[in-house]
């Protein structure tokens, strides 16, 4: 079992994306996959498909209320893939856990034994560092961030590096980051190769051979509610995220 949290506190570098898409391929090639909405924009939840407005039941309970679990994970229209997903509930989740006891350990402390049942759980986090985002690195023992290969790319990511290394110290001894992946790649500028060495020099073997290449087809799927691989799958980004899952799965 892989327990993986996709992190990046900066916004808009593609976390929801990776995790959606990701998980999908991952499933699509006989893998067991769970995803954890964990940031209160509900974007994954709704880029899967989840109707964000009519669920009894979501991260939110799971954290605050100790719902069960089978209580609240849904399937989605990929057979081995499951989410938890969120609402806007979970904006509120961070103040009602601030006086909570073992409040860092309460996403692992409620969903240990459900990870065990699946081949790989996949977090996507909020673009913060806050008590939500604590929560994710104390449960997983993996970190992938994704990275724009943009001009600020590595902008703040040396004190997320901090952040991660704190909590190894501190509460969680098996936290690594095992996975650096250069999104929005294009081909067209010389700009997003200078940016990507950068990386490399940067992460050295932790970067991913993979890159995903921007493409309007994966930015367009998540307002139909679709992965990538059902709304084109024939795109530059299904064939992206499908090879990225190949090479997730080789590390193992």
């Amino acid at each position: 079992m892989r327990s993986i949290a996709v992190i990046n506190q900066k916004g808009g570098v593609g976390k929801t994306t990776t995790v959606a898409n990701l998980g999908t391929c991952l499933a699509q090639l006989g893998k067991k996959v769970l995803v954890v909405d964990l940031d209160p924009q509900a974007n994954l939840s709704i880029h899967l498909g989840v109707k964000i407005n009519e669920l009894d039941y979501s991260i939110y309970d799971v954290l605050v209320w100790r719902a069960k679990v089978e209580q609240v994970i849904i399937s989605t229209q990929v057979g081995d893939l499951h989410i938890i997903p969120a609402n806007i509930d979970l904006g509120r989740a961070e103040i009602e856990m601030v006086n909570m006891a073992s409040r860092e350990t309460l996403l692992k402390d409620r969903l240990f034994f459900t990870f065990k049942k699946y081949d790989y759980t996949l977090i996507d986090c909020a673009p913060s560092l806050g008590l939500l985002t604590l929560n994710a690195l104390t449960a997983v023992r993996e970190i992938f961030i994704p990275i724009q290969t943009q001009f600020f790319a590595l902008q703040g990511i040396s004190r997320l590096l901090e952040t991660i290394e704190v909590v190894r110290k501190k509460i969680n001894p098996l936290l690594k980051v095992t996975g650096v992946i250069p999104v929005m790649y294009d081909v067209r500028t010389n700009l997003s190769q200078e940016v990507l060495d950068r990386i490399k020099q940067y992460f050295k073997e932790e970067v991913f051979r993979t890159i995903i290449r921007e493409n309007i087809r994966i930015a367009e799927s998540p307002s139909f509610g679709l992965p990538i691989t059902l709304y084109s799958p024939d795109s530059y980004g299904a064939e992206d995220y499908t090879k990225l899952a190949k090479e997730v799965i080789s590390r193992e």
